[in-house]
């Protein structure tokens, strides 16, 4: 059997789409683990079978043109694969945006703290520039309640450019705990009730040091708890949130893995933007794949990790990350199929054990 043949079973299972279409994704996602660009014409060349790159181009492009991807299925597979599915989660909101020429790429993302690093769950693409409004951010969390429910949140973490009154209001409406970056140069109210810039409330702390404010303050129209730190450079982290303050940095924490993620799906891994995409439409559908097999890469770096951990260098941090590590042993396997054939048979059974087993949050052995 070909690659793509032991991949398309699997795949079957969670998406249920006809067969053509599951048969395109499981060419996509292994071509793009070959070549590591989302580029259409050099993943058409690494498509498996006789016919030629043109053709196989032209198959890329009708998939994404008229092809409706049901992303609420690529959400609840993405979730199959994540072993914490029966754990609550840690959610972390930011966007990654980039020009091209003179158009502004502009995603907004939601997904799960896992490992160091984040699994897109839900997206959607922006059709301007800039930050993100409230509607848009309450469009995308509404996604994700309606796939998920709220019970599976832990907490929201986010960055400064998701606040505002009607945010908030919306998160505490919904009973969604969160924990959010504000400005420095918020108006917070001091102990006196006197309304003034947040980091004056914390300019005698020592670098590292984190302080508490005491009681709820009146941040966008809401009543939160304010937290701050000062950091090494002296500048200030200070958080909002609605419960457990003294945890909020340890929780907040996790929202840089999000930044992990833009990474793995940019330069470190699939150099998203060299695509020369424009339509949301088609963006959202790339993003889909794009999730998919970075979420078949990390779990696969998890398993070579297991086998043989990953070297520790002087500054502290692995040698390479979990996702490179099982980029990087997916694709020298594809890239040598025919001497390691077992091999790929190999993580074909780890990607369906995990699909099927990740609630237990096991190490799998095959």
């Amino acid at each position: 059997m070909t690659e793509v043949q032991l991949l398309v079973p699997v795949l079957a299972e969670v998406l249920h789409w006809n067969r053509a279409r599951v048969t395109f994704v499981a060419h996509f996602i292994l071509a793009l683990v070959k070549v590591r660009t989302v580029n259409f014409p050099e993943i058409a060349v690494a498509f498996a079978g006789p016919a030629q790159p043109a053709s196989k181009y032209k198959r890329i492009q009708r998939f994404f043109r008229a092809f409706l991807v049901d992303f609420l299925t690529i959400s609840r597979l993405l979730v199959r694969m994540l072993p914490l599915r029966d754990l609550r989660w840690i959610l972390t909101l930011d966007r990654t945006t980039w020009k091209l020429g003179r158009l502004s790429i502009n995603i907004l993302i939601l997904g799960i703290a896992y490992l160091g690093v984040a699994f897109p769950i839900v997206w959607m693409t922006l059709s301007k520039q800039g930050n993100s409004n409230t509607g848009e951010r309450i469009h995308l969390m509404a996604r994700f309640l309606r796939s998920f429910g709220i019970d599976k949140i832990a907490c929201l973490t986010a960055d400064r450019e998701f606040l505002g009154h009607e945010w908030f209001s919306y998160l505490l409406g919904h009973l969604i705990h969160f924990c959010i970056r504000i400005r420095e140069n918020m108006l917070v109210p001091n102990v006196r009730g006197i309304v003034v810039h947040a980091k004056t409330l914390f300019r005698d702390l020592a670098p590292g040091e984190v302080r508490v404010l005491k009681g709820r303050r009146l941040v966008c129209g809401v009543k939160l708890f304010v937290v701050g730190l000062r950091l090494p450079d002296g500048e200030y982290l200070i958080l909002v949130t609605d419960k457990e303050p003294e945890t909020a940095m340890e929780t907040y924490a996790q929202r840089w893995e999000i930044e992990t993620l833009f990474g793995c799906l940019k330069n470190r891994g699939f150099r998203f933007e060299s695509t020369h995409l424009t339509k949301p439409d088609r963006i959202n559908k790339l993003v889909a794949l794009l999730a998919i097999t970075f979420c078949w890469c990390h779990l696969t770096g998890e398993w070579v990790h297991q086998q043989k951990p990953i070297p520790i260098k002087k500054h502290g941090r692995k040698a390479k990350s979990i996702f490179r590590a099982g980029l990087d042993h997916l694709r020298e396997i594809l890239l040598n199929i025919s001497e390691k054939r077992q091999q790929f048979k190999e993580m074909i059974l780890l990607l369906r054990k995990y699909l099927q087993l990740a609630h237990t949050a096991q190490p799998l052995r095959i």
